[in-house]
């Protein structure tokens, strides 16, 4: 990715916010033809590990990683589009888990990132952790435990934790960890904000992950209303079935605009934008909000076929359903928008919609379990 230069704001945003397009274009081959030869879905989802490797190779599982750790140097706004364009092909890997959560908070607690795959989650102060993503799976689970007025960050080799295997509503892995209390005691001590920073990137990275599932949605719904012949012509001649198609565009365009802006911020200030809570809030209510329209939507648009094992939609609109509560339901950010702008006040809520910033009063974002 070449070395990172100092954040520049402009009015809170980067100077550049789209990713390197060189990136870009190898990730789109990549995911291409991931998806042109993959096998026919299951039930039940598990590890890619041919296709880990080969991100692995390309350094994209350390994509932000900095150089001097050994990863790629790249932003989120490099992030964000791995993560969406591996969520449009169903790709069933810890991205998010190994690299823009787990491995950023072994960065920030100085800690090292080798040894293998890795998974991320909040322990409760028993040390159980619900709803893990990838944890059996995993070499090592980074736990971000919350030690009494301390946050600490522990790296601890799965095989010190007990694992019950669940799976989440999309088949993926989603289990329950239980830590040995001295594995977590032991972790280091890292700055309040990486520990406010945590929900805020998950909840960033499954917007990520979200929207660029329901684009490439919208696609499969366009080429199906194409083909798809019903009374002598192409169902999306049929005027309700154009307003659905429309629909299901609008939203997940709403949805791309506001986790591009979030990230854009995000890039531009290293996440030391005082209206990021703000920006990740908006993301994940427009993103939760569109996720219903578009998953009822495209089901209605394909009928039944988009329901069978051997078609794509159903890899796409289940990980959809289940991602959208992560880090936060969506009755939960759309509740701290509207304390944010309350806290704002009719004076100062044309600032908070513009920059983020409200009063110094304003809603204060406690963070809690990523289930």
């Amino acid at each position: 990715m070449g070395s990172q230069q100092e954040p520049r704001e402009l009015h809170g945003l980067a100077a550049s916010t789209t990713p390197d397009p060189d990136l870009v274009a190898v990730l789109e081959d990549l995911f291409t033809d991931y998806r042109a030869n993959r096998a026919t879905a299951t039930a039940v989802v598990d590890l890619d590990r041919d296709l880990w490797q080969r991100l692995e190779e390309l350094g994209l599982t350390r994509l932000t990683g900095s150089e001097a750790a050994g990863g790629s140097g790249g932003s989120w706004l490099e992030a964000a589009a791995l993560l969406g364009l591996a969520a449009a092909s169903a790709a069933p890997v810890p991205l998010a888990e190994h690299d823009v959560l787990g491995g950023w908070l072994l960065e920030a607690a100085g800690l090292s990132n080798e040894g293998g795959l890795r998974t991320v989650c909040r322990p409760d102060p028993s040390g159980v952790a619900l709803n893990v993503t990838w944890a059996r799976d995993a070499d090592r689970i980074v736990a971000l435990w919350e030690d009494r007025d301390q946050w600490r960050v522990a790296d601890v080799p799965v095989e010190r934790v007990a694992i019950e295997e669940r799976r989440n509503l999309a088949g993926e892995p989603s289990d329950t960890v239980e830590f040995d209390l001295d594995d977590l005691e032991a972790g280091s001590v890292v700055a309040h904000e990486i520990g406010e920073q945590f929900h805020l990137r998950g909840a960033l990275a499954r917007c990520a992950q979200v929207t660029g599932a329901m684009e490439r949605v919208v696609e499969v719904v366009l080429t199906h209303v194409r083909e798809r012949q019903q009374f002598g012509r192409p169902i999306g001649r049929f005027q309700a079935v154009q307003h659905l198609v429309a629909d299901l565009a609008c939203e997940t365009a709403l949805a791309r605009a506001a986790t591009d802006a979030a990230v854009a911020r995000a890039a531009a200030s290293d996440w030391r934008d005082p209206g990021m809570l703000f920006a990740v809030g908006v993301a994940k209510s427009c993103v939760g909000h569109a996720a219903s329209v578009v998953v009822r939507g495209s089901h209605q648009a394909l009928g039944a076929i988009g329901t069978t094992l051997e078609h794509e939609l159903h890899t796409l609109t289940k990980p959809i359903l289940a991602r959208r509560s992560e880090y936060g339901s969506l009755q939960d950010w759309d509740e701290t928008l509207t304390a944010l702008a309350s806290s704002a006040g009719h004076d100062r809520l044309w600032s908070l919609i513009t920059t983020g910033r409200a009063k110094p009063s304003s809603a204060r974002f406690h963070p809690y379990d990523g289930a």
